[in-house]
């Protein structure tokens, strides 16, 4: 599988190395506007260095895009005509209308398309993928220093819609109804959001997402009512660690750890091969876009 990366600034250049490493995948190019560090990433790496994608359009099977989202549409638009198989960063794009384009185009030409979002793959979600049983509310909180790169989106669409797309697939319903508050601190854009949301089969989430804090924190909560009574799940993100609490006892757990962002490019490799859809299609991100962007014109209508 000969494949690209498109973008390698900080979260591409990781893409980089963990495709020039992988059993089965040539990596054979990366791809940045900026000369510079597209040559020292390529050199680093073993492969070539490219400062527009289209002149590794026929070279490659897929390509992975690591671009600003704004850019997303366009590049993937070009590869999809070129019958490419695609993986690219979260959010999907920064519209529907775009998201809609690149997934009717996917459809149209057979392509894989899987978005990156990413928590999927941490070892603490997937293990709770297997013991969730009946949830009637999600807790979520998502905070972080502030840092220039990701302030061209709201943090909504930046850090949120990692949680977004988790609750939305666990709780599986439509939504009902939501509520939103959100400030502008520090860019011009969202900075901190609070969302409750209620779904139509009962279920009932709460997210908070800020890049104006001290420090890092990542964590999703759980309430459940099993047949043994109700249960409490504590997942901390940023140790892949959960802590499940029932009547009269208490669990850590931490699962072996797989690096997050290996196991979500080996699910893409292995969707390309076997024509699979990923554990994250376009039409997936999508949903988790489309509620992302439904809070930011709730937030913005208040203001």
């Amino acid at each position: 599988m000969r494949i690209a990366v498109v973008g390698v600034g900080y979260l591409g250049e990781h893409h980089a190395r963990i495709l020039s490493d992988l059993d089965g995948v040539e990596l054979v190019g990366v791809v940045d506007i900026n000369r510079e560090r597209s040559i020292e990433i390529a050199s680093r790496f073993g492969t070539e260095a490219f400062t527009d994608y289209r002149d590794i359009l026929d070279r490659v099977d897929a390509l992975s895009i690591v671009t600003p989202t704004t850019s997303h549409h366009g590049i993937a638009l070009d590869a999809l005509r070129s019958g490419k198989d695609l993986f690219i960063e979260k959010p999907i794009t920064t519209t529907l209308e775009e998201a809609d384009e690149l997934i009717d185009e996917a459809d149209r030409r057979g392509c894989i398309l899987q978005v990156g979002h990413i928590e999927r793959y941490n070892p603490a979600v997937s293990y709770l993928y297997g013991i969730i049983e009946s949830p009637f509310f999600f807790e979520s909180e998502r905070l972080s220093p502030y840092y220039a790169r990701g302030t061209d989106v709201d943090v909504t669409i930046d850090l949120m819609i990692h949680d977004i797309d988790i609750i939305l697939d666990m709780a599986g319903s439509e939504v009902r109804s939501l509520r939103a508050e959100g400030i502008s601190v520090m860019s011009s854009g969202i900075d901190e959001a609070r969302v409750w949301i209620d779904f139509e089969n009962g279920i009932s989430a709460s997210l908070i997402a800020s890049r104006i804090c001290r420090e890092k924190e990542r964590a999703l909560r759980v309430f459940e009512e099993t047949p043994r009574g109700q249960r409490f799940i504590d997942v901390n993100y940023k140790d892949s660690e959960l802590r499940v609490i029932s009547e009269g006892s208490e669990e850590i757990v931490k699962p072996e750890y797989r690096e997050p962002l290996r196991e979500e490019l080996i699910d893409f490799v292995r969707a390309v091969i076997t024509r699979d859809p990923p554990k994250v299609t376009g039409l997936q991100a999508r949903k988790a876009l489309k509620i992302a962007l439904d809070i930011n014109s709730v937030i913005r209508k208040g203001w």
